[in-house]
This record gives structure tokens, sequence and C-alpha cells, in this order.
């Protein structure tokens, strides 16, 4: 990934008027969904491209050495060799490997042992609530960075925007990129949680000029993670930001992202929103734990013509 975005200074004229048209913003949501299909070998590159932007990701309560070692050999060998071969692809893997700030040494550990650079990215900050002491929180980005993360999602406190403390988010994620050093800094916005779309359009903006490289929608554990409304008001955020200062900053959406169809359409929604520049893992990324296993499916049939049975492709 490229040198970190810097942010820029707190201007709250850039949000204090905004307000976002809700039934506008759903029915574009609606429109995105209804767009054609992609077909036989543009599914199947479209979904190699998906593969390349996945943060394959475990954070369960009984992750250990074993699941983060099978883990990263998954990320290293997403897609079965032969069938990359018949696509005349080689050398795919995801994007990153995402854990707990606890399974960062494991995870570096066991992609060094593969002989790979896939990053290592940790949550952190009190993942998921955030609801823990800000020195705690800070000091758990610098243990992470330590042990050889260098992606820090970061979750923010949802109170700052709840209450419409703009200045303090500000602040806070301002010292949560610090914190990070030449880690890259992607904000988890949670936006499940931030009451409206107008919240969100203006946390992902407090977000950016703090100097976050990526936003991100959701930790996942939400009721509501991403959804394709939610998202169309970050990348119009993103657009916004871009041709304010110049600075590209990446999505992530996450949480409830299961199928290769679904994972398509976040690709199209992005396309249509930001242009094709933004398909690129420096610039998108996908959170999930068990998508991949689903485009491997899709592979498996594009390539033999039918579809897998369970002992057909490695358990992820």
């Amino acid at each position: 990934m490229s040198a970190h975005q810097q942010g820029t200074e707190l201007d709250l004229s850039w949000i204090s008027k905004v307000q976002v048209n809700q039934p506008a913003v759903l029915r574009r949501a609606q429109q995105i969904q209804t767009l054609r299909s992609l077909k036989k070998e543009w599914q199947a590159a479209w979904l190699l491209k998906a593969v390349s932007c996945i943060d394959l990701t475990t954070l369960g309560g009984d992750d250990a050495a074993s699941n983060v070692q099978r883990l990263c050999y998954k990320a290293k060998y997403p897609i079965r060799e032969d069938l990359l071969k018949a696509l005349d692809m080689q050398g795919l893997t995801t994007a990153a490997v995402c854990v707990y700030p606890a399974r960062v040494c494991e995870a570096v550990k066991a992609l060094k042992a593969a002989g790979c650079a896939i990053p290592v990215a940790s949550v952190a900050t009190g993942f998921p609530a955030g609801q823990t002491h800000l020195k705690t929180r800070l000091e758990e980005i610098r243990l992470a960075v330590e042990d050889g993360a260098t992606e820090i999602d970061v979750v923010i406190n949802r109170t700052l925007v709840l209450t419409g403390q703009w200045e303090a988010l500000y602040d806070e994620i301002r010292q949560f990129r610090k914190a990070c050093g030449e880690a890259h800094l992607k904000t988890i916005l949670a936006t499940g949680e931030l009451g409206c779309l107008t919240n969100v359009y203006k946390a992902s903006m407090i977000a950016m000029m703090a100097g976050s490289d990526f936003i991100k929608t959701s930790t996942g554990k939400e009721t509501v993670n991403a959804t394709f409304p939610v998202a169309i008001v970050m990348l119009r955020a993103i657009r916004d930001f871009f041709w304010k200062t110049g600075n590209k900053v990446g999505f992530k959406p996450a949480g409830g992202i299961r199928t290769a169809r679904e994972a398509l359409m976040w690709l199209c929604v992005v396309r249509e929103e930001l242009g094709p520049e933004w398909l690129r893992p420096e610039l998108f990324r996908i959170g999930a734990s068990s998508l991949l296993t689903d485009i491997e499916r899709q592979i498996y049939h594009h390539v033999t013509g039918r579809y897998a049975a369970y002992h057909d492709l490695p358990m992820s």
C-alpha cells in the first residue's frame, strides 16, 4: 500500500449545512442493485478482482494459533492453483489478513513462514464497541504495530457522532493516526449505530480530515452492517473529499458479505460512484470471513462446468 494520507485541518464548514436526501439515496441504491449481472469470463475476472481486495478475517472469541495459521495459508492460496492455472492467473493472494491484536504475532509468523508479504491488519481501540479509555485504545494500537501489524482498523466513539462533538471526534482520530506511525489507518464508522445517513456523511468527512487512509462501514458485530445506502453516502463523501483535497481515501464494506454475487455488487457500486481507479487493494477492501469459500465455488463451476462437492475444495 502507498504512503498514508495526511488529512487536513478541521474545517466544520464542510459539514455544517449537510443534509442527506434519504429518499434519493435509497433510489440510487435500488438502481445500482438492478444493474445487469456479469456473465461467464467477465464474472470470473471480477470475482478474481474481488479476491485480491479481501481482508481475510477471523475475529472470534475462540481464535487460536491453529486457525490463524490456516487463515494465513488461505490468504496466500485463496483459490485452488489448478483453477487459477486454467484461467491463466498466477500469484493471486488476498489483500490482507485481519485479526485481533493478541493474534498479530501469530499471523506475522505464519505469513513469514509461508514466504509471502501479505499485510497483517489488526482491529483495535476497544473493538467492537470502542467503550474503553482513550489511553487504553491508543496503547492497543501501539502494541499491534509493535507486533508487526501494518494496517490498523480502529473503531470510533459513536457517542461523539450522536451528540455532534465533531472537534472531539477529529482530535481522537488524529491521535489514532499518530499512534499508527507508518501503519495505515482504517477507520470503522459502525454506521448501523450512527442514527441517520447525515451523520454517516459527517463522520466520514471528519475521519478523512483526521487522516484516515480508509473508511469502513462496520465492525461486523452490529445488528446492521454494510448496506448499499450507507455505502453510497460514504462513497459520495470520499468523492467530495477527493475534489476538495486531491487525496484519495479507500473504502471498506464489512459485515454480512458472504456470497460471490454480493461481492460483485460491491465492486459495481464502487465503480459506479468512484470509477475503476478505485477498484484496487490500495483503495478498496472487503472485510469478510466466509465470502472466499463461495467465490472459490463459483470459480470452480466456471472452470469445470459443475459445482464443487464438499471434498473438492480445501477447508478455509
